[in-house]
């Protein structure tokens, strides 16, 4: 740790007397190969330099971001919108940092201003989805995943997300017939998975594929964390209060991962607590 730091300081007191462009450009470089702290560091020094520079604000809180310290990376994003009303990206990534702090309508709000600026990006947008099933608006939200039906032909979880939303409008049994037709998707246990929403699994059956093979321990960790995510919702759907919790707590406390998901299990629990 110490090493790096030093070797932060160093990069970042050589470029004392670069220019803002300069810094820009070897701050990104450093958020695209994962040196946060360093990308933090240079795109500061930028801002110090040149305080309308949009760019820089945006790589600062996307490093922010990538650490975890979403209130402070919201901050960032903001002062990025406020330089540059049209720097899409930066709404997309405030939004997601919205709904990491479950506040979901300003989560929305932000999707949808990205979409305005990015349309192109609407079939593609899942997070979009999500956060309007956690509105409650979910017809709009099957729409969303209904969008990306190509997109991600061979992904379970645009199928499930679609029938969770679609079961609220037309009723689970309706839902059910109209459930996304997919690929195959090679992430275990996610096609046991969609047999449960479609009626030919049952929950222990997705639970015994998430343990069989021979896993290793990060990937048992993987399998059970989306068993136990898509059982949470799969509760959920049918009205089982007691059993929606005690897999969201196991999806979020005891089977934590890194990434967006495991941020919606978070936040999911949150919900359910709060009830």
């Amino acid at each position: 740790m110490l090493s790096f730091v030093l070797v932060a300081a160093v990069s970042v007191a050589a470029a004392d007397d670069e220019k803002p462009k300069d810094l820009v450009e070897k701050a990104q470089a450093a958020l695209t190969t994962g040196r946060h702290q360093e990308a933090i560091a240079l795109a500061t020094k930028a801002i110090q330099l040149e305080p309308t520079n949009a760019r820089a604000q945006l790589i600062l809180g996307s490093a922010l971001e990538a650490l975890g310290k979403h209130t402070e990376a919201i901050a960032a994003f903001t002062k990025c919108i406020a330089l540059d009303p049209k720097m899409a990206d930066a709404y997309d990534h405030r939004g997601s940092e919205y709904f990491k702090l479950g506040k979901i309508d300003k989560s929305l709000a932000d999707f949808d201003r990205f979409l305005e600026l990015n349309p192109k990006a609407r079939p593609a947008h899942w997070k979009r989805g999500i956060a309007l099933y956690y509105a409650g608006k979910y017809a709009d939200g099957a729409k969303q995943f209904k969008a990306g039906d190509k997109v991600f032909a061979d992904d379970v979880e645009n199928a499930v997300w679609h029938y969770i939303c679609n079961a609220h409008v037309i009723g689970a049994d309706k839902a059910r017939d109209a459930i996304l037709k997919i690929g195959k998707d090679k992430r275990v246990p996610l096609m046991v998975v969609y047999d449960l929403f479609k009626g030919k699994a049952k929950p222990e059956d997705v639970l015994k594929a998430a343990k069989e093979g021979k896993p290793t321990d990060q990937e048992l960790k993987e399998r059970l964390f989306y068993a136990h995510l898509y059982l949470g919702l799969y509760y959920e759907s049918a009205g089982d209060k007691k059993r929606t919790l005690e897999h969201m707590t196991k999806a979020a406390e005891e089977y934590k991962l890194g990434g967006y998901m495991w941020d919606v299990a978070r936040v999911h629990l949150e919900r359910v607590r709060k009830k």
